[in-house]
């Protein structure tokens, strides 16, 4: 492989190691420039800076990706939710067949992409990279740097349809991860997508693969039961089922997925369970959008407890006119489940049917803990500036 003169690149000037590449970004409050003295004091072995650093890194990231092949795979997965619970699932799968890299943390857009490419070790067999969109014409950017092998959609719902106008909008925004596959080479394996069958945008979705499409049965019986104390849900067992779908494609068999699910846990404030003074906390806070929302609530109502259910739900944003009608919906789903406490936080779910409404989160801090007792579970969701973890703060 080419020596490229680094090994590992940041934007982050405090996380630079010695041969690193450091990317100095000009921010809104930030100017990464004024920090190169400092990365080079810490052992940058290259920097790029300046009007074109962007332009480079992304430049500098197709390249490498390139350098990748034959050996590295990539994987590129997109949808409206459960991205980041699939490419954790695919990350576990792989694994167990090869050398497997992936996206961290929230690295998924044209920033973080091409920072993640950078950091993939060159004798990685699997590169899994996780694509977020807010904008049309974003994801097609994406996979013009990371040029995919295979691709998969989670699902097409409402994420962000401020600036698509609608589903189809976004189904095409979508779609254009599999339309990538057209210029796939060099592959070990013939070039395909993977969908869910019951996809409500599938027709749309199929007509933009240029190559096979996989389309998955989202409800398995077997993953079921594997994901079982794991993750809880119908969308998560679709979610692994689109997972398995794709590795399995690539030698991964029902044992070694079962065995991956043995340990697996998701990173964040993703279904995270907190336990304090007898009260159990479901912490999904890390993101929201209708679609997640109502699954998670579908999920946290078939969870057992010794107490009442409790959902604190908050505000998701960038849904655009359809906002008011978005939040209703969530909420009127909420109260039909019949949970026995359910809390609106924030100007849009202050204003939905619930039990206990807030406009701010700084009220309800003051008075939560006398809300819940020993026994109840407590599901915690919203977007993530919301800042609803903090209710679980000391």
């Amino acid at each position: 492989m080419k020596d490229f003169g680094f090994r590992g690149a940041t934007f982050d000037s405090r996380l630079v190691k010695p041969g690193m590449l450091y990317v100095a970004l000009k921010g809104e409050r930030v100017d990464g420039n004024d920090f190169i003295p400092q990365a080079l004091e810490k052992g940058a072995s290259k920097v790029v800076g300046g009007p074109d650093a962007l332009a480079d890194l992304q430049s500098l990231a197709r390249e490498y990706r390139r350098a990748l092949r034959p050996k590295t795979t990539v994987v590129a997965l997109t949808g409206s939710a459960g991205k980041t619970t699939t490419k954790e699932l695919l990350k576990a799968f792989l694994s167990r067949v090869g050398k497997t890299y992936a996206t961290e943390g929230n690295y998924n857009n044209h920033l973080g992409l091409p920072i993640t490419i950078l950091n993939c070790p060159e004798d990685a067999d699997f590169l899994v990279l996780e694509m977020g969109t807010n904008h049309p014409g974003e994801i097609a950017a994406l996979c013009g740097i990371a040029e995919p092998d295979c691709s998969l959609v989670t699902n097409v719902g409402t994420a962000h349809l401020e600036f698509f106008g609608s589903q189809d909008g976004i189904a095409d925004e979508k779609g254009c991860i599999f339309s990538a596959l057209a210029s796939a080479h060099d592959c070990r394996v013939a070039p395909f997508g993977v969908v869910s069958r019951e996809n409500v945008r599938l027709e749309r979705l199929r007509s933009m693969c240029p190559v096979e499409l996989v389309e998955a049965n989202p409800d398995q019986k077997w993953m079921a039961e594997a994901l079982a104390g794991v993750l809880p849900g119908a969308h998560n067992v679709s979610n692994a089922c689109l997972a398995f779908a794709l590795a399995e494609r690539f030698g991964v068999t029902r044992e070694m997925a079962v065995a991956a699910l043995a340990d697996f846990a998701l990173p964040g404030a993703r279904w995270k369970v907190v336990e304090k003074d007898g009260v159990t906390y479901i912490d999904d806070s890390y993101n929201a959008n209708p679609d997640s929302m109502i699954a998670a609530l579908d999920a946290f109502a078939a969870t057992p407890c010794d107490g009442r259910h409790v959902a604190v739900l908050g505000d998701m944003f960038e849904l655009g006119s359809e906002s008011g009608e978005l939040h209703r919906r969530v909420f009127a789903h909420a109260m039909a489940l019949g949970i026995p406490l359910v809390i609106g936080v924030g100007e849009q779910s202050s204003k939905c049917l619930c039990h206990l409404a807030y406009k701010t989160l700084a009220p309800l801090k003051k008075k939560f803990r006398f809300d819940v007792s020993s026994g109840d579970l407590v599901l915690i969701k919203a977007s993530h500036s919301m800042n609803l973890s903090s209710l679980l703060e000391d």
